[in-house]
Formats: structure tokens, sequence, C-alpha cells
């Protein structure tokens, strides 16, 4: 999910906001959370969530960026998990960390390598993200270099 600007939100906001009052009900607030896909609360738990019955634009706006924020968080767990789980497929030795040729066989198996590379092409993919100099990739290095990769 992407973060709207304050004019967006207050445009929202005063759709929500039927009667001009410049406060948004609950009942109004479950009904844009239903129409952007989000089911997963009642009414009376959002109520004791947010201590109150009605949001001003300003609780509006702490309101919003507190999703949009769960949003990020559920995400970077989901890639770290994913994550994971692909240095498990390098890591064929399960010792916690990628040597280069764990990592040659792993793109190999993947049909990322061919005859044109070498041995010392691992070498120097590993060296360019081994950070403590130890010759292999420990789950934070492989971290770093799959999403240096990403962009």
């Amino acid at each position: 999910m992407f973060a709207l600007s304050t004019s967006h939100l207050q445009r929202i906001f005063n759709k929500l906001d039927k009667n001009g009052d410049g406060r948004v009900s609950i009942d109004e607030l479950m009904w844009l959370l239903q129409r952007i896909g989000i089911h997963t609360c009642r009414e009376d738990e959002l109520e004791l969530l947010l201590g109150k019955t009605t949001l001003d634009f300003i609780d509006f706006m702490f309101f919003y960026y507190a999703i949009i924020n769960t949003d990020d968080i559920k995400r970077d767990s989901l890639i770290d998990n994913d994550l994971h789980k692909a240095f498990e497929v390098f890591d064929s030795n399960g010792d916690g960390l990628i040597s280069s040729e764990e990592l040659q066989n792993a793109l190999s198996r993947l049909g990322l390598w061919d005859e044109h590379c070498s041995s010392q092409d691992c070498r120097s993919i590993i060296n360019l993200y081994d950070t403590n100099s130890d010759g292999f990739l420990d789950f934070e290095e492989f971290k770093n270099m799959m999403m240096f990769s990403e962009s």
C-alpha cells in the first residue's frame, strides 16, 4: 500500500464525514476499511483500539499512517521469510553459511550459471557482500546481496 497525500486524505475524510461535523464515526471508518479490503476487526474492537467513537482529521491521519506502517512491517516480514527459504536452498550443507561452491551449485540448478562463468566469479560475488571477510555469506550478507540485486 502506498501513502496518500494529506490533500487526498482530506478528501476521503470529507466524503466519510456525511454530516459535516468534522468527525468520522466508527461506522463510517468500518465502511472504509471494508472497502479497502480490511475485514479483520469488528466495530467494538476498533472502538476499543482507538479509545474513542469518532475521529477528527488528525486522528484519521494517525490511524491511516498506522495502517500503512503495519502493511510495511507485514511486507518486510514476508520478504524476510522468503529470503530465509532462499538462503536454505543456497546453503546446501545447512551450516548457516554459503560458500562459493554452494553459490555456484545453486546458481547452476536455477539455470543462472553457464560454462563461461568460473569459480572465481562466485568468489568475487561472495567477496563483494562478505562484510566480515570470512569467505562465506551468512544470512544478513545474503539478504543484503538479494535486496541490492532487486533494485
